[in-house]
């Protein structure tokens, strides 16, 4: 019989049940929802959205740098996303001279855009259900390793068919844990500039304080230009590239997000587990995540502490800091919300659900160990993980270390090491080299150095730690005997074993101290770490697996979409408010008034810019402003997602723009795990408030005339 996924089965057969805004839905099967989306007040179909047939939106839509998404919005390849996403790239063109991060960029032609190497967009451009394909052969019963080894098989003869047939890349992801596979074919382009960013008072409005917290004010996007070759193909940068223009871009609407109006987020969620047993969700929230929160709130704090001294500093750090911060604050949220809606608990009541289906009938028998067989690995897991988590959050956090850790390779070259090879390692590590000095300020590395380690011996017993740590006397003498010793504090010494780098210096790198800090880590992490993690690992997912397709027997009459695995994927729900806790209900938008409510000229996170103030003063909001006559910054909507959604469009009925997705309220971030309707909202940035800023700000209204506004 031909195959027929379960998702298709189940989507056919049986109606919907799902809450409004939960799941992150396979664009190419957008059709199973279109019903339910229209109903919900949508405009257009499904074929509007995901097409391969015609133009459609999802030609407009780019999984960004790798770890965000971004959204065309001109013929000209004019790209839009978070400030967050753009970061990076932001602060490599800064320095105290062009502090691009305080004062903002905005290029007033195509020849003073900025280039920016390793930054890359992709457009998918077809996705395939290949699942009949990659499981052939496939036996439940059949040892994981055979089963996954069968699979790799299958994948790796199905991408070098298509691969003959296409120009674009091939790639095959597993979906609902491994039960289906979708082949997907992307186009990537490699020569992407900065066009304009708002100062960080606007970008970043709030700062850490703010991060994942409603009510928000941040301006948070960025506009980069997407360059390809004379023909439209992806190119290396060059001069002679040309902006790309694409099959689609989308239109902007100035209407704004009203209470209760239907809206989509299209983007590349990164990752959820939400269909994790109850000891999994456990430890995340309560054994790991507490951890990695105390770990880098501590490192925060010294930061913070040079920050605050030295302008140059502020900038050096300024990504390290929001990267770091970024997951602290999250995983705090996480925790605090899994256990006030007892999450961890609702998980055990649907698991006792499903052990009554399974012992109702032999048939089920497959499904009979499930939930003790996850109990007994996660605890057995725990150890391993909590040596994992100090080893990368306490161990490779110091900067010094890990950065000697990239010269491991050239550590290790002997005299039968092809030259060419040398040659090659040697070129790269100056580059890594230049980023690294450039950015790095040794008193924070030191003294962030000292407390690490002392929290890792305090908390990780002799056998669960690396081979240096039981050897440390005293850690700050240690750190001390560190930093002085190794060379890799040193950029002229860097440079000069680069610069006349020959095959008797590798006994140089492999004997400094740094280095040998670093091997001691990783050979720890390899030799007692690894094997157990992988192991069990393995098994789990074999379990989960298993447990997803139980889960979708027991309810045929749900629809269940899959995890998020940094896949194109639509999200849909209504602009609302909501109510964290009792007596507090918020409103779905904020402001231009809250930013001078909340501003404080000594809080760097809560400057407000001059001439922003002087355009409020004067109520100058031009055609963006709300026809309540204010300026909207931000508002939310009960629309899931997660990680990777940051940039994402968030769009209307009609499928306009609405604004830019970029954080999620505090209270809601257990949504990678557990959706809660009636408390997980997305957070966006009003389109009208950057088109603002672009214009009325900052005079680039050149960028503006570029898009296609609908009043």
């Amino acid at each position: 019989m031909k195959h027929k996924s379960l998702l298709l089965t189940l989507l056919v057969l049986f109606p919907a049940f799902l809450f409004a805004g939960e799941g992150m839905w396979i664009p190419m099967l957008l059709q199973y929802n279109e019903k339910e989306m229209q109903e919900m007040g949508m405009k257009i179909t499904a074929d509007d959205i995901y097409s391969i047939n015609h133009s459609s939106l999802k030609d407009a839509i780019v999984l960004f740098g790798g770890g965000c998404t971004g959204e065309i919005v001109s013929d000209y390849g004019l790209l839009l996303t978070n400030h967050h996403c753009g970061y990076d790239y932001i602060q490599k063109h800064s320095s105290v001279e062009h502090d691009y991060l305080t004062q903002g960029f905005w290029a007033m032609n195509r020849g003073e855009e900025l280039p920016c190497p390793g930054l890359s967009v992709i457009f998918l451009r077809e996705m395939r259900d290949v699942t009949e394909q990659v499981l052939k052969g496939v036996d439940i019963d059949m040892p994981e390793d055979d089963r996954q080894a069968l699979v790799d098989k299958n994948m790796k003869s199905i991408i070098a068919s298509v691969e003959k047939e296409t120009k674009y890349k091939v790639s095959i992801k597993p979906y609902f844990l491994g039960n289906e596979y979708y082949l997907l074919l992307n186009e990537v382009y490699t020569d992407v500039r900065l066009v304009g960013c708002p100062p960080s008072n606007i970008g970043k409005f709030g700062g850490d304080t703010d991060n994942w917290v409603w009510p928000r004010h941040t301006g948070d996007f960025s506009v980069f230009r997407v360059y390809a070759d004379k023909d439209g193909h992806p190119a290396a940068y060059s001069k002679d590239n040309v902006p790309y223009k694409p099959a689609k871009h989308l239109d902007i609407s100035l209407k704004g997000a009203e209470e209760g109006d239907f809206a989509f987020v299209f983007g590349y969620p990164a990752r959820t587990n939400e269909y994790l047993p109850a000891v999994a969700v456990d430890q995340e929230a309560n054994v790991i995540d507490p951890i990695m929160v105390d770990l880098r709130g501590k490192v925060l704090d010294i930061y913070n502490k040079y920050q605050e001294q030295d302008p140059k500093v502020r900038i050096q750090y300024a990504s390290k800091h929001a990267s770091i911060g970024n997951g602290w604050k999250k995983w705090m949220g996480v925790t605090e919300g899994i256990n006030h809606f007892h999450g961890v608990q609702k998980k055990h009541d649907y698991e006792n659900r499903f052990h009554e289906w399974v012992m109702a009938s032999r048939s089920r028998y497959m499904y009979a160990n499930l939930l003790r067989n996850f109990k007994n690995n996660y605890k057995e897991l725990e150890p391993y993980e909590l040596a994992y988590t100090y080893m990368a959050e306490a161990g490779m956090r110091i900067e010094l270390v890990n950065f000697a850790g990239r010269f491991a390779r050239l550590s290790e070259v002997t005299k039968d090491t092809p030259q060419d090879d040398i040659d090659r390692m040697v070129n790269q590590l100056k580059g890594t080299s230049e980023t690294f000095f450039k950015d790095y300020y040794e008193p924070i590395d030191r003294e962030v150095a000292a407390m690490l380690l002392k929290e890792y011996l305090k908390a990780q017993p002799a056998d669960f730690r690396p081979a240096f740590l039981n050897d440390i006397k005293n850690v700050d003498e240690y750190v001390d005997k560190l930093f002085a010793k190794s060379m890799f504090t040193d950029e002229a010494k860097v440079n000069a074993l680069l610069d006349n780098f020959k095959v008797k210096d590798a006994k140089k790198l492999a004997n400094d101290p740094a280095l040998k800090v670093y091997q001691s880590l990783i050979g720890f992490y390899r030799d007692e770490v690894y094997d157990h993690i992988s192991s069990i690992t393995k098994d789990n997912d074999r379990l989960r697996r298993i447990y997803m397709k139980g889960q979708m027997e027991m309810e045929p009459e749900k629809r269940f979409s899959p995890d998020a695995n940094f896949t194109l994927r639509v999200t849909y729900g209504k602009v609302e408010g909501f109510k964290p806790k009792d007596g507090m209900k918020y409103k779905h938008f904020t402001t231009l008034e809250g930013i001078m409510q909340k501003e404080n000229p000594d809080i760097y996170d809560y400057v407000v810019e001059p001439r922003l103030k002087e355009l409020y003063n004067k109520k100058d909001y031009g055609r963006y402003a709300d026809k309540d006559g204010t300026m909207h910054v931000a508002f939310t909507a009960s629309v899931h997602t997660t990680g990777g959604n940051s940039g994402s469009p968030i769009l209307n009925a009609e499928g306009q723009l609405l604004g830019l997705n970029f954080d999620r309220c505090w209270e809601g971030t257990m949504s990678d795990l557990i959706y809660d309707p009636d408390i997980c909202r997305n957070i966006s940035v009003d389109i009208r408030y950057v088109l603002f800023i672009i214009d009325k700000f900052a005079g680039a209204g050149h960028l503006i005339d570029e898009m296609t506004i609908v009043e």
